[in-house]
């Protein structure tokens, strides 16, 4: 639009759900439009316009049938929103033609029915806004520009306005929902417009049209009251997904940091930097709206974190990422003796690179060894697209990962490679003091083997890949029951172990995911226990025949419920605790939180004068949260000094610990004394008329291969397995008699 001066547009909306100062907060649809245009040069009204909107849902909540007055049978006759869209322009321009005017700005109460609820609608659905959305002028802003004693700009009402500059309220026969909204933001405009005010319209604001990539600097200040974290973000999302996800609130440059876990890859969260407080409090009300299929929890976050994330310091990146508008593609699995120019081939010419070889980055090690990361620049989405199709394909003899990266995650990956380091390296002294866990610090030792224990992962295997290896016991895995051991270079040392429900899920698990491929690699699945996994974590080793100790077996002088020893006073803090070896908290959850998690609190180490040493061959462990909890209260930050991070539950008020365990999904029966020839259809004949499948019955086998004589079968309820065992138990099968148990958890 060429001007901003010629005339008004006002403008109201209505959703089946929360209206007023919550409209969009519910993720409702917009059900009802309504718009009058102002002659500002003539002082001159033209026709009220009143437009019904069909929702895809068409169901409204009893406060919008209150407050619209509309119904649903009214709404199933009304046009889709972008028919509605599309009236609103040809009415507008009609009557912009007729006055002789060429350009219009939209005026609304208020920037809900915009930021909040038409661009989030519209990005939802797909559909092309007008441009006259991108700019509006707020009515209440402009009223108090003009009469600045007549409250705070977020306190002012239309009534409350009205009354200010003694216009009468309009008669009860005209209240009608949108009717009554305009006409009011129309006597005002006209009256502010005329003497003794002249008020001119002024206050223009905008709403982006797209993301704008930037870096950041770690002595940029950030103002910490324009700072979300977002958590529950799918894996695979990008800085564009989250700004969509925001869509009609405006981002700062470069203000989305998407968060990476102890392996580097994105863990679910996102600090997302807005322009000013306005548009972080705008933010926050999208908690739990949805992105996909999957709900978002928006919390508010602090400059300082921020920072950590997507702050840099490097001459070398900062030069990398001054170049604006560019489209950012990360590299991953390159060989080490890869040159740029055999980057550039292997992009091929229908995607060239922004300044040839200073559009890449590669990504080293401070002793300046490469990691196998890159970042490439390129010019538009064109070429970014391409570069994407040639994912996973074969440079040298390893395949290349290709996915969409920002500026944020390029500095937070730089800074952890090239500042300090991913996990820090132990000293190179054989015996060195160090404070020792006696076990991880929130997992409690038992001799029942309710844990399994993988071994012979790919080292490039990260919790994702181990996720979808457990298929559908993932489901019976504890709250952060997932620990990926590391050597003591900090490296994965290709094992981890898993936390399940009960020995029998354990029991199970090995069982059918034993010698299962995971990427080209098969792996071992053995079931242990919580004191056999300590032994591990401290440097032993265990196998089918037993444990094999630590190397320095270390009494246990710690208090339990502390778990940690203290530290050797010849050392400074900061070298016995080096920062990434342990998990931070993330910031806690607001409580009105309806699902109550684990939380985490810091114990200072306790002065002992007891001296405590570990040999070098002692394991670490890395932290994963487990789904089904989504977010986790774990994240990977380095923690502060002379602190070690414990897990403590929120009891309920009956005292029961809180579990944030999604339901269990079944009941499991255990036969035995089968005949050592009975196959599944045997097992299925013995329990017809419980409608169970095939897959539902798992027949067990020893070490040597042989059947055990035993089988576990999965019921859809406890009630099915109960009900089966109470009238099937001693029954005989090929001639014996069948024991039949409920297994427990």
């Amino acid at each position: 639009m060429a001007s901003h001066s010629d005339t008004l547009v006002v403008f109201f909306g209505a959703t089946a759900g929360a209206n007023g100062g919550k409209l969009g907060s519910d993720e409702r649809e917009i059900i009802l439009l309504v718009w009058q245009i102002v002659d500002l040069h003539e002082k001159k009204v033209g026709k009220l316009q009143r437009r019904l909107v069909k929702p895809d849902s068409l169901e409204l909540t009893d406060q919008s049938k209150e407050e619209t007055g509309l119904s649903v049978e009214e709404l199933y006759k009304a046009e889709p929103l972008d028919k509605v869209l599309q009236q609103f322009q040809q009415s507008v321009s009609a009557e912009l033609k007729a006055l002789g005017r060429s350009s219009y700005t939209l005026c609304v109460d208020g920037p809900l029915i915009i930021r909040q609820a038409l661009h989030p609608e519209v990005s939802k659905k797909n559909l092309v806004l007008p441009e006259c959305f991108y700019s509006f002028v707020d009515v209440r802003k402009e009223f108090h520009k003009c009469c600045p004693n007549a409250g705070q700009v977020q306190d002012l009402t239309l009534p409350s306005m009205l009354e200010y500059v003694c216009i009468p309220e309009l008669p009860l026969s005209e209240q009608v929902m949108g009717l009554k909204e305009v006409r009011c933001m129309v006597q005002l405009s006209l009256h502010i417009l005329a003497e003794p005010y002249n008020h001119k319209f002024s206050c223009f604001e905008a709403v982006k049209y797209k993301l704008e990539s930037g870096a950041c600097s770690k002595t940029e200040p950030v103002d910490s009251e324009t700072v979300i974290r977002a958590r529950g973000l799918p894996w695979q999302s990008s800085d564009q997904d989250i700004a969509r996800f925001f869509k009609g609130l405006n981002i700062a440059k470069g203000g989305v940091a998407l968060c990476l876990n102890a392996q580097g890859r994105r863990n679910g969260e996102a600090l997302v930097r807005f322009i000013n407080q306005e548009h972080r409090d705008l933010a926050l009300e999208r908690h739990k709206h949805h992105m996909g299929s999957r709900y978002i929890e928006v919390y508010k976050a602090t400059g300082e974190e921020f920072l950590k994330i997507a702050g840099g310091t490097s001459n070398e990146v900062a030069q990398f990422l001054s170049k604006e508008n560019q489209v950012i593609i990360r590299m991953r699995g390159l060989p080490f003796t890869a040159s740029p120019q055999d980057v550039l081939t292997f992009l091929g010419a229908d995607s060239p690179v922004t300044d040839a070889s200073d559009g890449l980055l590669f990504v080293k090690y401070p002793d300046g060894r490469p990691t196998g990361d890159a970042f490439v620049l390129f010019s538009c989405e064109e070429y970014a697209l391409n570069a994407l199709k040639k994912h996973k394909q074969i440079l040298g003899k390893r395949y290349i990962e290709l996915f969409r990266s920002t500026a944020a995650e390029a500095q937070q990956v730089l800074n952890r490679y090239m500042s300090t380091p991913l996990i820090s390296t132990l000293p190179s002294s054989s015996m060195v003091p160090m404070p020792v866990l006696a076990t991880p610090p929130y997992l409690a030792t038992g001799s029942t083997r309710d844990c399994v224990r993988l071994r012979g992962l790919p080292y490039t295997a990260a919790i994702e890949d181990i996720l979808e290896f457990m298929g559908e016991h993932t489901i019976d895995i504890k709250p952060h029951g997932v620990h990926m051991v590391l050597n003591q270079q900090g490296r994965p040392s290709g094992d981890a172990f898993i936390q399940m429900r009960s020995a029998d899920r354990a029991f199970m698990v090995a069982q059918k995911c034993h010698k299962k491929m995971m990427k080209d690699r098969y792996v071992e699945v053995f079931q242990c226990s919580t004191e056999e996994m300590s032994f591990v974590l401290m440097g032993g080793t265990l196998n089918r025949s037993g444990l094999s100790p630590p190397p320095c077996k270390l009494p246990c002088l710690a208090p339990p419920a502390y778990a940690a020893f203290p530290s050797p006073a010849m050392l400074s803090e900061a070298a016995l605790y080096q920062p990434p070896l342990l998990a931070t908290p993330r910031t806690p959850q607001p409580p009105h939180s309806p699902h109550p998690t684990p939380t985490l609190a810091y114990y200072p180490p306790q002065h002992h004068p007891a001296q405590l040493y570990m040999n070098m061959n002692m394991n670490y462990t890395a932290y994963y949260p487990s789904p089904p909890v989504s977010p986790s209260t774990m994240s990977y930050f380095a923690s502060p000094p002379g602190s070690v991070a414990l897990a403590a539950q929120q009891p309920h008020a009956q005292g029961h610990v809180a579990s944030p365990m999604m339901p269990q999904h079944g009941a499991l029966v255990r036969m035995q004394g089968l005949p050592y020839n009975a196959g599944v259809k045997d097992i299925l004949s013995f329990f017809q008329g419980y409608q169970l499948q095939p897959d539902a019955v798992l027949l067990l086998y020893n070490f040597s291969g042989q059947r055990s004589g035993e089988a576990l079968i999965t019921f859809p309820s406890e009630e099915s397995a109960r009900r089966a065992v109470a009238e099937r138990a001693n029954h005989p099968l090929s001639g014996l008699p069948v024991r039949l148990l409920v297994c427990c958890d």
